[in-house]
C-alpha cells in the first residue's frame, strides 16, 4: 500500500473522527511529510524533466529505516544551519507511532510503534519572571492611548489565568463573566477548563472594553495592520482579531522597555503564574488544573524550580 495515500487518509480521520486540534493536524502533516521524503530519497524526473513523487510502501517501515531516520534527524540542518532540538526531533517520532497505531487498525501489517523509541529529552530550562520583574513588567503599556490599554489588558490575563497564547487569542468577549471573575475555555488537547481572573485582571480588561467603539465578538483586537474593504468585513469582526504572533511580538516590546534581565515570551508569563502559586504554597493539583495540563508529571516541573516545603526544610536544618 502507497504510504503517501494512507497519510492522505489518516490526516482526514484526525479532523473528522478524532476532532484534533487543526495547529496538531498541522504539525502531525510536517514532520510525516518529512518522513516519507526522507524514505523516498531523491525524486526521479519525467521525460519532461518535472520532478515525480514515486509510491512508497508500507515494506519500507523497517527498524533499519528507523534508525536511519533518527540519524538523519539529529543531524538535519536547513538553509540556514539550524538544527532540530531533541524536543522536536521526538515530535517526528511520536507522529510517526500515532501513524503506525493508525495502520494497525486498518490491519495493515506494518512495524510495532512500540518499536519506535523516543530520545532522552533535554532537561527543561524554565524562564519565569520574579514577583518584583513581573510587576515591572505589567506597568509599561501606556494606557493613554486604546493600545496601550488593550496591551496592558492582556498583560494582566496572562499572568493572572496562566493562558496559553493560543488560548488568550482565542477569547471573545461573551465569554467573560465579570461577575464571577471566570470563564471557561477548551484547551489543549480539546480538555475544558476553568479559567480565574485576579481583581486586577478584571478592571483593567473593564476598562479596556470600555473604550471599544466597535461591536466586534473577539475579546482582544488589533489596531495596526491593513484593513479590509468595508464589504469584505464580516459581522463578527473576526478578522481583527489578535493574533498569537502579534501578542508574542508586544510581550517581547515590553520585556525590552522593562529591562528585564531575561527574554520572556507569553509562554514565560504562564511560568510566572505557575511558580508564582507554587511559592505561596498552592496544591500541584489545583495548579495541575489550571494550568489545563493533562498529566500532574507536567505540572511537577515546577516543582523542581521552587518548593517551599523544601525551602522552609533548609532554613529549619541548615541554619548558620
Amino acid at each position: 500500500m502507497d504510504l503517501n495515500q494512507l497519510l492522505s487518509v489518516y490526516l482526514d480521520e484526525l479532523e473528522f473522527r478524532r476532532n484534533v486540534s487543526p495547529l496538531t493536524i498541522r504539525n502531525y502533516k510536517h514532520y510525516l511529510t518529512r518522513f516519507l521524503e526522507f524514505l523516498e530519497g531523491p525524486l526521479p524526473s519525467s521525460s519532461d524533466g518535472i520532478r515525480e513523487k514515486s509510491k512508497i510502501f508500507v515494506k519500507s517501515l523497517t527498524h533499519e529505516k528507523i534508525r536511519e531516520f533518527r540519524l538523519f534527524l539529529s543531524r538535519y540542518s536547513d538553509s540556514h544551519n539550524m538544527t532540530l532540538k531533541r524536543v522536536t526531533q521526538n515530535y517526528h517520532l511520536i507522529a510517526l507511532r500515532s501513524f503506525l497505531k493508525f495502520m494497525i487498525k486498518r490491519d495493515i501489517d506494518v512495524l510495532s510503534p512500540e518499536k519506535v523509541d523516543l530520545g532522552k529529552a533535554d532537561s527543561r530550562n524554565i524562564k519565569f519572571l520574579e514577583r518584583e520583574q513581573v510587576e515591572r513588567l505589567l506597568s509599561m503599556p501606556e494606557i493613554s492611548s486604546d493600545e496601550g490599554l488593550r496591551d496592558k489588558a492582556i498583560l494582566e490575563v496572562l499572568f493572572s489565568t496562566g493562558l496559553r497564547v493560543s488560548e488568550l487569542v482565542s477569547l471573545n468577549r461573551d465569554q467573560i463573566n465579570f461577575e464571577r471573575k471566570e470563564f471557561g475555555i477548551i484547551g489543549k488537547g480539546r480538555r475544558s477548563r476553568v479559567v480565574f481572573l485576579s481583581d486586577t485582571a478584571v478592571s483593567w480588561t473593564k476598562r479596556y472594553l470600555t473604550v471599544r467603539t466597535d461591536n466586534h465578538t473577539p475579546l482582544f483586537i488589533r489596531y495596526s495592520g491593513k484593513k479590509p474593504d468595508v464589504v469584505e468585513v464580516d459581522k463578527t469582526g473576526e478578522s481583527f482579531r489578535l493574533s498569537a504572533r502579534s501578542v508574542e511580538r508586544l510581550v517581547e516590546k515590553y520585556v525590552k522597555k522593562a529591562r528585564l534581565p531575561i527574554k520572556i515570551t507569553p509562554h514565560g508569563l504562564r511560568h510566572s503564574f505557575a511558580t508564582d502559586l507554587l511559592s505561596g504554597g498552592a496544591d500541584l493539583r489545583a495548579i495541575q488544573e489550571m494550568l489545563g495540563h493533562k498529566n500532574v508529571s507536567t505540572t511537577q516541573i515546577y516543582t523542581h524550580i521552587t518548593n517551599p516545603q523544601l525551602k522552609e526544610i533548609h532554613y529549619k536544618f541548615h541554619r548558620r
